[in-house]
C-alpha cells in the first residue's frame, strides 16, 4: 500500500452496515424480491417503425444537378431520333438543329454527371469495368458511346455550315463517309440513354423510385420526346417543324399517360412522396405544362410564337417530371413508415393467402 500527501483529502468511509439474513422458510426474500416492486428506469418502449425513428433506407447524394442530367440525357436522346427522322425526310434545318441539341445535351449532361462525382477521374474509372447487370455502368458506356456519334454527325455539319472549309483535307470525305453509320450509332443508343435513368433509379432501394419500376422508364421516354421536340420547336423555323409537332404530341400524350400510370402499382405509402409537398407540385406543373404544350405543338405552331411557347412549355414539363420523381424518392427514404408498410401488407396478404412457407412469410 502507498500513501502520498493527497491521501488526506480522501472523505472518511463510513461504517459497513451488517446485512439483515432474515428470510423466510423456503429461501424467499420478502418484499418482492421477484422484482414487482421495482421502479422502471424508462417508460414503456413501444416499437414504431425503425430504431428511434431513424430512417432505414439512406438516401442517395443526389440533388439538382442529377435532375439537370436526367433532364439533358433525355433531350439529348430524343434530338439524335428526331434528326434522324429529319434526314429520311431531308428537312435539313431540323436534322442540324437536333443534332447540335442532341450533341451540346450530351456534353451539358456529362458536365451535371461529372460534377456530381465530384473528381473527373471517377468518371473514367466507371468506364474500367463492363457490368451489364449494372444501370449505373451501362449508362455510363451508353452516354460514352452516343456521345461519339453525335460528335461526329455535329462535326459534319459545322462542317457544311462553313462551306467545307475546315480544313480537313483528305479526311473529309473519310469523315463524311462515317455520317450514316454515325447516325445510326447515336439512333441505337438514343433510346437507351432516354429511359436507362429510369431503370437506374427503380433499381435502388428507395422506396417510391423502385415501386415505380413498372412504369418509371417508359415515362422517361415520353419525357425525353416531349423535349427533344420543344427544343426542336423552338430553334427551327415552322416550315420545317412538321416532324417535331408529331413527336411532341405524341410524347406529351405518352407522358400524361405513364404519369398517371406510374403510382397504380404503388401501396399508397409509397405513392405518398409523389403526391404531397414540392414533389407533387412539381408535377402537377409538368401535367399542365405537357397538356398545354402537347395542344399547342397540334394546333398552333404554323405560328412561329405559338411554336416557341409550346416547345418552352414541353421542355419545362419534362424537366419539372424527372426533378420531382427524383425530389420524390429522396423524400421516401426519410419516412421509415414509406419502408415498412408496404412491407407489412405484402407479408399479410401473402399470408393471407396461405403462402407461410418460404423465406418472406416463414411463421416464427
Amino acid at each position: 500500500m502507498t500513501l502520498s500527501d493527497y491521501d488526506s483529502y480522501r472523505p472518511a468511509h463510513e461504517p459497513r452496515r451488517k446485512k439483515r439474513r432474515n428470510r423466510p422458510p423456503g429461501g424467499r426474500r420478502r418484499g418482492g424480491g421477484d422484482g414487482s416492486r421495482e421502479m422502471p428506469m424508462v417508460d414503456d418502449v413501444k416499437f414504431a417503425d425503425s430504431y428511434y425513428g431513424r430512417p432505414i433506407v439512406k438516401a442517395p447524394p443526389w440533388d439538382d444537378k442529377i435532375s439537370a442530367y436526367l433532364f439533358l440525357g433525355g433531350v439529348a436522346g430524343g434530338s439524335a431520333m428526331l434528326a434522324a427522322g429529319a434526314d429520311a425526310v431531308g428537312l435539313d434545318k431540323l436534322r442540324r438543329n437536333a443534332r447540335f441539341s442532341a450533341l451540346t445535351s450530351t456534353i451539358g449532361g456529362t458536365v451535371f454527371l461529372i460534377a456530381d462525382l465530384g473528381r473527373p477521374e471517377r468518371f473514367h474509372h466507371m468506364m474500367r469495368t463492363f457490368k451489364p447487370a449494372s444501370p449505373m455502368n451501362m449508362g455510363t458506356w451508353i452516354l460514352s458511346v452516343f456521345g461519339l456519334g453525335a460528335g461526329v454527325v455535329a462535326a459534319i455539319e459545322v462542317d457544311r455550315m462553313t462551306g467545307e472549309k475546315i480544313p480537313l483535307g483528305i479526311l473529309r470525305r473519310m469523315v463524311h463517309a462515317l455520317e450514316k453509320p454515325a447516325s445510326a450509332l447515336s439512333v441505337l443508343f438514343g433510346a437507351p440513354l432516354a429511359s436507362y435513368t429510369g431503370a437506374l433509379l427503380a433499381d435502388t432501394a428507395v422506396p417510391t423510385w423502385n415501386a415505380s419500376k413498372d412504369n418509371l422508364s417508359y415515362l422517361f421516354v415520353s419525357s425525353a420526346a416531349m423535349a427533344s421536340s420543344g427544343v426542336a420547336l423552338i430553334t427551327t423555323p415552322t416550315t420545317q417543324n412538321r416532324p417535331a409537332r408529331i413527336f411532341a404530341a405524341l410524347g406529351s400524350a405518352a407522358d400524361l399517360y405513364f404519369a398517371e400510370k406510374l403510382t397504380e402499382p404503388m401501396h399508397p405509402a409509397e405513392a405518398e412522396p409523389l403526391e404531397t409537398g414540392s414533389p407533387a407540385t412539381k408535377l402537377r406543373w409538368a401535367k399542365r405544362l405537357a397538356i398545354a404544350g402537347g395542344i399547342g405543338a397540334a394546333l398552333l405552331s404554323r405560328n412561329r410564337a405559338a411554336a416557341i411557347a409550346s416547345g418552352a412549355a414541353l421542355a419545362t414539363a419534362s424537366y419539372l417530371t424527372r426533378s420531382g420523381i427524383l425530389n420524390a424518392g429522396l423524400n421516401s427514404t426519410k419516412d421509415p413508415r414509406h419502408v415498412v408498410e408496404p412491407q407489412r401488407d405484402r407479408l399479410a396478404a401473402r399470408r393471407a393467402q396461405g403462402i407461410v412457407d418460404d423465406s418472406i412469410t416463414t411463421v416464427g
